[in-house]
């Protein structure tokens, strides 16, 4: 079935800034967006900010049944009306607070997860995500092109962070499609990307403790400018670095996904309680 303009399917509404609304229009990247998913029989997609339909409807032409997440009453009205309860699950609420994996017991299944992210909390959601990547069987966002750069960036260069490291260690990840302001109502002051997250199978996943896996990431990166041994106070000596086949005056930024993941299971190995592990993969997990 053809793709239908976003106003045939649900009536006006205002984009409302406190939810970071930007609503998708531009019908080229739609169709690019639903084809790139592949979309198979079966599969349990959960879209997250349905908005006014863009990738909504084009969904459920080739689903039969699609889950939303959304926290708009006015747009969740909008969409009880258009589209029938049968065919479209509406989970009404915040998606910071959702639980995937109750919805994966629910359905039986694993999901794909969809969306056009709100830019304001886009980072937290993706650190929310992480947290049920084992119910999760990929995901596609779009986001603002400056986070896609810092997800996928290399060590050493000047965006390479905190989110970098801890998607990097949970997904695999591909930018696919670059996308200009012009296709969103209302325009954005940014360009955005598209993007897709895989979670890693359990094998690859080294960390024999992940929660301080992810406090020593958020330790090194709360002053990324200072020498490592420095940045985690003295938990870190230069020998230790250089066992790892680390330099002494090596910076976070300069180590790898692979290197931190060492450096988390030596401390584990010769200071099991030294690190406090009270800062794990959380909603305000951020460079």
């Amino acid at each position: 079935m053809p793709l239908t303009s976003t106003a045939d399917r649900l009536p006006p509404h205002r984009a409302r800034k406190r939810f970071g609304q930007h609503f998708l229009v531009d019908q080229q990247v739609i169709a690019d967006i639903v084809g790139g998913l592949a979309l198979q029989p079966g599969d349990q997609v959960v879209e997250i900010g349905p908005g006014l339909g863009a990738l909504t409807s084009p969904l459920l032409q080739r689903l039969g049944h699609l889950h939303v997440l959304e926290i708009d009453r006015d747009i969740i009205a909008c969409l009880q009306r258009r589209y029938p309860s049968d065919s479209l699950t509406i989970h009404a609420g915040d998606a910071l607070l959702f639980d995937f994996s109750g919805l994966s017991r629910a359905v039986g299944s694993r999901l794909r997860v969809v969306g056009n992210l709100p830019y304001n909390i886009s980072t937290q959601l993706l650190f929310h995500l992480a947290r049920f990547a084992g119910v999760i069987d990929d995901m596609h966002f779009m986001l603002q092109r400056e986070v896609v750069e810092r997800m996928v960036a290399a060590p050493g260069s000047g965006v390479f962070g905190r989110l970098s490291v801890m998607l990097q260690y949970r997904f695999c990840m591909e930018a696919l499609l670059h996308v200009p302001p012009e296709a969103f109502d209302p325009v954005p002051r940014v360009d955005s990307t598209v993007v897709r997250l895989v979670p890693r199978p359990p094998e690859q996943l080294a960390a024999t403790d992940e929660k301080r896996f992810a406090a020593l990431v958020a330790a090194a990166f709360a002053q990324r400018r200072k020498m490592l041994r420095n940045s985690l106070g003295g938990l870190v000596e230069g020998a230790q670095l250089a066992a790892l086949g680390l330099a002494s005056s090596c910076r976070a930024e300069e180590l790898s996904v692979a290197d931190f993941v060492r450096l988390a299971n030596s401390l584990q190995r010769e200071q099991p309680v030294a690190l406090r592990v009270g800062q794990s993969i959380g909603a305000d997990d951020v460079d």
